[in-house]
C-alpha cells in the first residue's frame, strides 16, 4: 500500500503517543545518521535551521534533509564541518487501513476498532525549535548557508536560518 500524503500527520493532534514497550511492530526510524562531518573539530561559525509553526516531521522527511544537506556539505570534504539533527522522532504515528475495490464493503469494518496500527514515527516541534545545526570554518560558511536552504525544502514547516555562532566573522 503506498504512503499517504505528509498533510495527514502534519499536524499536531491529541495526546502523543510514545510508549514503544506497550505497542507492537513500530517500523523503525530511516534516520541513518545524526551527525555527520568532524564532531569533535573548533569551528568559529554556527547555523541553526528554525522552525517557524507547530508540526509534526516525519522520519523520512528529515531523513531527505540529511541527505540533501549532506551533499552540498561533502563538496567542500569532510572535516570542515560537523552536521547535526537535534530533533528524534518519538512520537508513533497511525493509520487505520480501509479496504478498497471490489467487495470492500463485506471486510471493511469501517470506524469499528479505528485505532490502527503503526506506521511510522514523527518528531513534534515547537515554533522556534532547533532541527539542524551546522558547525563549520568561516570559508565554509555559503556553503553550509546553502545546506541549510536546501534541507528546509525537504520538510513540512517554513524555517528560518540562523547564525548563532560567528556572525562578525561572515558579514
Amino acid at each position: 500500500m503506498p504512503r499517504k500524503p505528509g498533510r495527514m500527520y502534519r499536524r499536531v493532534i491529541g495526546q502523543a503517543y510514545t510508549r514503544r514497550e506497550y505497542m507492537g511492530g513500530v517500523p523503525h526510524d530511516r534516520i541513518v545518521q545524526y551527525n555527520m562531518g568532524d564532531a569533535k573539530g573548533t569551528f568559529e561559525v554556527e547555523l541553526q535551521l528554525l522552525a517557524k509553526e507547530l508540526c509534526q516531521i516525519r522520519h523520512s522527511a528529515l531523513e531527505a534533509s540529511r541527505v540533501a544537506a549532506g551533499r552540498v556539505l561533502l563538496q567542500g570534504g569532510t572535516t570542515n564541518f560537523h552536521f547535526r539533527i537535534n530533533v528524534y522522532p518519538h512520537h508513533v504515528l497511525r493509520e487505520n487501513k480501509v479496504a478498497t475495490g471490489a467487495g470492500a464493503d463485506r471486510i471493511s469494518q469501517g470506524m469499528r476498532r479505528a485505532f490502527g496500527k503503526a506506521i511510522g514515527t514523527a518528531a513534534r516541534v515547537e515554533p522556534g525549535a532547533s532541527l539542524i545545526t551546522i558547525r563549520t570554518t568561516k570559508d565554509n560558511f555559503p556553503r553550509a548557508k546553502r545546506a541549510l536552504l536546501k534541507a528546509a525544502y525537504k520538510l513540512p514547516t517554513p524555517c528560518s536560518i540562523v547564525v548563532v555562532k560567528g556572525a562578525d566573522l561572515v558579514k
